[in-house]
């Protein structure tokens, strides 16, 4: 039902709209309410905000039709409103135009003339409303989403005029895991305050890096994080970018451990795995949550790359699946690692950056290692 609020002081013309719009109203299409003046139409919306349509004359007691449009600028969602004045008073009508009224009628008022502006003018105020809900929906869903996706992405999958497949799908990604050495062990150390401090600059000095890069943070777990790239939309060069975000994660989380170290907070190393394959990728929440994650040999596979730096010494552990996505990679090989619930070993490197691999260090090659 929509709401229409009559603004008049003539005496006769409340009787005239109702008997006018008896059908609309026994139907229930429209609701009509009265005011006198410009006063009592603000005490009017203030208690139904919702109106759709606001009558109003112009010249009226207390307050007339063109100080009530001023009024009305600062408000979330005004009303239409259609101006019904003389038509010899053109020159208010023009201000009440460029005041923001959606339109104007003449007196005497012509019903028929009345009945049609009243149509369009409710259409305009229905498109207005779905055009805010849509809005207003989409900030939701960006801020929903910026929690897990690279702000530029999170406007993407925001836009309701942009369709990205969230649905569960097999593509070809780069799956990276990280995890805190020792984590667990701090936790029963220090006080809830300085845990929460620790832990969320942390989480959020990592997660940023992984939304320079382009990444989908898709788990949070404790103090390690499940990044995704090639999903949810395509991204061709996911090893690479991959690669490099996890570089730039390992060189902030050793700048990271330092700090606290210096702080007194023995830290421990950030120990990160990486691989590409395909897996299974959407939204599993289950119709109640948003969880959107992954599954797969490929996930499994990085989380134990993640877990193999332990024997191995290094913090970071890249397949040679991944390598081989990469135009010149800069690595060393570490050997062929035998991961638990891993059928064939699997070829692991530690990757470097350009001035590490201009002096890269020493350390056996070509290697079987098993860590089942």
């Amino acid at each position: 039902m929509s709401l229409v609020l009559v603004v008049d002081d003539e005496p006769d013309l409340e009787a005239l709209i109702l008997q006018k719009f008896r059908r609309e109203r026994r139907e229930g299409e429209l609701d009509f309410h009265f005011a006198r003046d410009g006063v009592e139409a603000l005490e009017r919306l203030d208690a139904a905000p919702q109106t759709a349509i606001m009558l109003a004359d112009i010249n009226m007691p207390r307050m007339d039709g063109l100080t009530l449009l001023a009024r009305l600028q600062g408000r979330a969602d005004p009303p239409a409103t259609v101006i019904v004045s003389a038509y010899g008073d053109m020159a208010n009508i023009r201000t009440a135009m460029n005041r923001g009224a959606f339109d104007f009628l003449t007196k005497p008022i012509d019903f028929t003339d009345l009945d049609a502006t009243m149509a369009k003018t409710l259409r305009h105020v229905a498109e207005r409303r779905a055009a805010e809900a849509r809005r207003l929906a989409a900030e939701r869903a960006h801020a929903a989403l910026a929690r897990y996706f690279s702000p530029n992405l999170a406007r993407q999958l925001a836009d309701a005029a942009r369709v990205i497949n969230l649905g569960g799908q097999r593509r070809e990604v780069s799956a990276v895991f990280t995890d805190i050495a020792g984590f667990t062990a701090l936790v029963e150390t220090l006080a809830a305050g300085a845990l929460a401090s620790l832990l969320n600059g942390y989480l959020t000095g990592m997660t940023d890096i992984v939304f320079a890069h382009g990444g989908t943070v898709a788990k949070m777990l404790g103090d390690g994080m499940l990044v995704l790239f090639g999903a949810p939309d395509d991204q061709p060069d996911h090893a690479s970018r991959a690669v490099a975000c996890a570089l730039a994660l390992d060189a902030f989380a050793e700048a990271f451990r330092a700090a606290r170290a210096a702080e007194g907070i023995a830290l421990g190393v950030t120990r990160i795995g990486l691989h590409s394959g395909p897996a299974l990728v959407g939204d599993f929440g289950g119709g109640r949550h948003f969880d959107y994650t992954a599954y797969g040999e490929t996930i499994n596979i990085a989380a134990r790359l993640e877990a193999a730096n332990k024997v191995l010494g290094t913090r970071l552990l890249v397949s040679a699946a991944t390598a081989a996505g990469i135009g010149g990679f800069l690595g060393r090989p570490v050997g062929d690692l035998l991961l638990r619930g891993c059928a064939q070993p699997v070829a692991a490197f530690e990757p470097f950056t350009a001035d590490r691999a201009a002096s890269p260090p020493g350390g056996a090659a070509g290697r079987l290692v098993d860590l089942r």
